[in-house]
């Protein structure tokens, strides 16, 4: 992702990259961990510019960070189990 640490990734929690790596390295190793230990929302598609969750560009610094990304994708409510 190589975003700037101040960069926002998540608008509706205002959480930065930076916040998002903060988390990583204060032991989140799940999405949902990271949501919990940086305040993430989850309005971000209503108020992300792109008109996106946050989710992928968590996963996108979570694999960047720590050279994985969770087990079997997203199954959060906005992204859904992959069928």
């Amino acid at each position: 992702m190589n975003a700037q640490p101040d960069s926002l990734v998540c608008y509706c929690g205002k959480v930065t990259c930076g916040g998002i790596l903060a988390a990583i390295r204060a032991g989140a190793t799940t999405l949902k961990q990271i949501q919990r230990k940086a305040g993430v929302g989850d309005r971000c598609k209503e108020l992300n510019p792109k008109g996106v969750y946050c989710v992928p560009d968590m996963l996108a610094i979570l694999k960047e960070e720590a050279g994985t990304k969770e087990a079997g994708g997203c199954t959060c409510p906005h992204c859904g189990p992959k069928r």
